[in-house]
C-alpha cells in the first residue's frame, strides 16, 4: 500500500466512511510505517486542538479508530471569523502592495521622462548658445579640441574595423544573430511576471 492510499483511508477511517476490509490493510501498514503513524498523531493532535480536550476519544473495538469529537457552533463561528479576518488582511496587503507599485511605476516614469528631457534638452540649449552666444560657443568648442581631435582618430580606427566586418558576410551575420539573440533574452527578461 502506498502512503498516499493510506492517508486517504486514515481520512475515510477518522469520518467513519473506511469498509471493515481495508481497515485491515491499513493497520498492517501503519505498524510498518513510521511516517503515517506520524500523520495519524498529527491528525489526532489537530482533532484534539478543534474539540479543546488534550485527548481524542477511541473507541474500545478498534484503536486506531477516532471517534469524530463534537465540535460546537460557537468555535465554528470564531474560525470563520478568523478566517474573515486573515482574508480581510491579506486583501488589505495585497492592495498596499498594488498602491506601491503603482507609486513606484509613476515615479520611473516621471523620472525616465526627465531625464530624456534633459538629455535631450542638452544639443538644442547648445545650438540656441551657439545662435545667440556665438563667441561662448566657439571658446567652448575650443575646450574640447583635444576630444574632438581624439574622436575623430577613433572613428578612422572604427571605420577601418566596420570595413572588415562589413566585407565579411559571416562576420556580419553573426554579429547581427548575437544582437537579435541579446535582445530576445532582454525582452524576456523584462517581461512583466504576470506574463511569465
Amino acid at each position: 500500500m502506498r502512503c498516499r492510499d493510506a492517508k486517504e483511508w486514515l481520512i475515510a477511517q477518522r469520518d467513519g466512511e473506511l469498509e471493515p476490509s481495508r481497515a485491515q490493510a491499513l493497520q498492517q501498514h501503519l505498524s510498518r510505517c513510521a511516517t503515517c503513524r506520524a500523520f495519524v498523531r498529527e491528525q489526532q493532535r489537530i482533532d484534539a486542538m478543534l474539540v479543546g480536550s488534550p485527548r481524542p476519544h477511541i473507541q474500545k473495538s478498534e484503536p486506531s479508530l477516532v471517534r469524530r469529537a463534537s465540535i460546537s457552533t460557537d468555535q465554528i463561528m470564531q474560525a470563520v471569523q478568523q478566517q474573515k479576518q486573515i482574508t480581510h488582511q491579506l486583501e488589505d496587503l495585497r492592495q498596499q502592495q498594488r498602491l506601491r507599485v503603482a507609486r513606484i511605476r509613476t515615479a520611473g516614469a516621471i523620472s525616465a521622462a526627465l531625464g530624456l528631457l534633459t538629455l535631450s534638452s542638452i544639443p538644442l540649449l547648445f545650438l540656441v548658445m551657439a545662435i545667440l552666444q556665438t563667441d561662448l560657443a566657439l571658446k567652448t568648442l575650443s575646450l574640447f579640441n583635444g576630444v574632438i581631435d581624439a574622436g575623430i582618430v577613433l572613428g578612422e580606427y572604427i571605420q577601418t574595423e566596420l570595413t572588415l566586418v562589413t566585407r565579411d558576410n559571416l562576420l556580419l551575420s553573426g554579429l547581427a544573430f548575437a544582437v537579435v539573440v541579446m535582445m530576445g533574452m532582454w525582452l524576456r527578461l523584462m517581461r512583466s511576471p504576470q506574463e511569465a
